[in-house]
């Protein structure tokens, strides 16, 4: 399982980063790069019906090893994405290795004074005496989610070496645009085939996750009237103001900040404007659908009360569903769910069963047709330069991956 630290190296060596203002798919080109490469690697590996659309959609089959005679069991698919983060660049990623952790800071960048350190991440500290892929302190990591596939290439490399485990029909895929909500909306569920698939895109060691966010994005727009200053009393309305005073008008308690477990929150992103007009953009997230609802309806009741105060049309909101809880359409068929807990237990490792306070392609996937929970790639501090992957759990994960290929074939 060594050689999964050689691949995952290869890998983030990739510049993947995907770009929500390109209006294409993939929507860079290193995405494409990166499945060329991939598709190769897939060939040498024995896996077959390997296909590469345009799109960047590459999916493959580890074929059967069940002899003809024996019962028919289930097909199952394995999905990891090829993009990272818009978040931080994924240029010239230099990763190295803390071997044998033992507690202390990392300096990542000495000149610049980045360092790791678990006075600011305590959970480091869970790996001591591990041995840990750190960034340079320039750019984020990628193990989010070039670990996931690193995990399913190994998995099924190592089973490919070990026909003595025998096994029914699988199914991969890697997919591009995840980072920016795109990555389930080209999968041809119908042609990848299978029962049911399992996202590779979780965070530490352990974690199995069939409940995300209801997510919505919404955008609003704030007029202003510009009049030059010395003359303004009673004319100017300056956005920016009126801006500051609905972000005001939102709970302050009830932000990603200050929220956690299955508590939502209304999360504003971005912001821009002058006097004439201000852009506030927000995402809103909460796992209860009523209430995930009613805060839809609270948005655009402030932006009516506002339109009251100042005037028909100087507040507008654009509000759009992103996607939705895959709850209710895993609680059907729980038994995939139970298959990778005791894929895990198998493999030494306490399930950590919980709510995802985000979203994966799988939630989409699941509302296409395809069941995918998530299960751990073993990365933490996706998306930034403080991002780590111990080594340990990058093998765990491949480990549990094959096995729950060999137990559904039980």
């Amino acid at each position: 399982m060594k050689q999964i630290v050689t691949r995952f190296l290869k890998y983030v060596s990739f510049n993947t980063q995907s770009d929500e203002a390109i209006d294409c798919t993939p929507s860079t080109k290193g995405q494409l790069d990166f499945a060329n490469y991939l598709q190769t690697e897939m060939e040498q590996i024995g896996i077959e019906d390997i296909s590469l659309d345009e799109n960047g959609y590459l999916f493959g089959t580890l074929a059967s090893n069940l002899l003809e005679t024996a019962k028919e069991v289930p097909v199952i698919g394995f999905i990891a994405h090829l993009d990272t983060s818009p978040d931080m660049t994924g240029a010239d990623v230099k990763p190295s290795i803390v071997s044998d952790y033992q507690g202390v800071d990392i300096p990542l960048d000495q000149k610049a004074d980045i360092v790791l350190s678990p006075s600011d991440f305590p959970e480091l500290l869970k790996y001591k005496g591990d041995d840990l892929i750190v960034t340079n302190g320039q750019t984020l990591l990628g193990a989010d989610d070039k670990a996931g596939i690193a995990e399913i290439m190994q998995a099924c490399a190592y089973l490919k070496q070990h026909p003595e485990i025998k096994h029914g029909k699988v199914r991969i895929a890697f997919t591009p645009d995840e980072e920016i909500g795109l990555g389930a909306k080209k999968f041809d569920v119908s042609r990848f085939g299978a029962q049911w698939a399992y996202t590779i895109d979780g965070g530490e060691l352990g974690e199995l996750e069939f409940e995300n966010f209801n997510a919505a994005a919404a955008t609003i727009y704030v007029k202003g009237r510009n009049v030059h200053p010395g003359s303004a009393k009673g004319k100017m309305r300056n956005s920016m103001l009126l801006a500051q005073e609905f972000i005001a008008s939102l709970p302050s308690d009830q932000t990603p900040e200050t929220t956690e477990g299955y508590e939502g929150f209304y999360h504003l992103n971005g912001l821009s404007g002058d006097v004439e007009l201000t852009e506030l953009n927000y995402i809103i997230r909460d796992h209860d659908t009523s209430l995930f609802e009613e805060r839809k309806q609270t948005m655009q009741k402030l932006v009516d009360s506002y339109n009251n105060k100042f005037g028909a049309g100087v507040f507008s909101l654009q509000i759009h569903d992103q996607y939705y809880n895959m709850r209710k359409q895993i609680e059907p068929v729980m038994h995939i769910i139970d298959l990778a807990s005791r894929a895990m237990k198998e493999c030494q490792i306490v399930p950590l069963i919980k709510p995802i306070r985000g979203g994966t392609d799988g939630a989409q996937l699941s509302f296409k047709g395809l069941p995918c929970p998530n299960l751990f790639a073993g990365g933490v501090n996706f998306h930034g330069r403080y991002e780590f992957l111990p080594i340990s759990s990058l093998e765990k994960s491949a480990q549990v991956i094959a096995k729950i290929i060999e137990l559904a074939a039980q």
